[in-house]
């Protein structure tokens, strides 16, 4: 079993919208095998609250007028420290660098497959010297 396709639009839409807002080190795990209550999360970050506010708006944007989907659930945004909005097929954890590493979700889902995403994503962080892919 594999991420549906509607899964796989999904998270290149929240992927292609956290990048427009300079988030940090976009990620997409396929779960499916996993779990029953979802087919990918998709993990990305941010160096302060502000910015993790701007990259979930961004999200819920793009979701809403390219796909027509709306969150059936959002967990932490007044924090603003770990948001996470929940799209029944995929999951978009938005978190704060500091809250990503401690909690390492990479490390959790490192077993998953991870899913393709456009390669323009994480370009801005090659500009700034650093690498896209967590831990390198």
């Amino acid at each position: 079993m594999t991420a549906s396709e509607r899964a796989a639009k999904l998270v290149r839409l929240a992927a292609e919208a956290a990048g427009d807002k300079l988030a940090d080190e976009i990620i997409a795990y396929d779960v499916s095998e996993q779990l029953v209550i979802t087919d990918a999360f998709v993990l990305c970050s941010a160096p302060n609250d502000r910015q993790v506010h701007a990259i979930v708006d961004e999200v819920e944007k793009r979701l809403r007028e390219e796909a027509g989907a709306k969150p059936v659930r959002r967990e932490g945004e007044r924090e603003g420290r770990w948001v996470l909005l929940d799209y029944a097929d995929v999951i978009v954890h938005v978190q704060h660098e500091e809250e990503r590493t401690f909690y390492a979700l990479e490390r959790l889902w490192k077993d998953c497959p991870t899913m393709e995403l456009p390669e323009d994503v994480n370009a801005h962080m090659a500009q700034r010297g650093r690498s896209a892919v967590p831990g390198e």
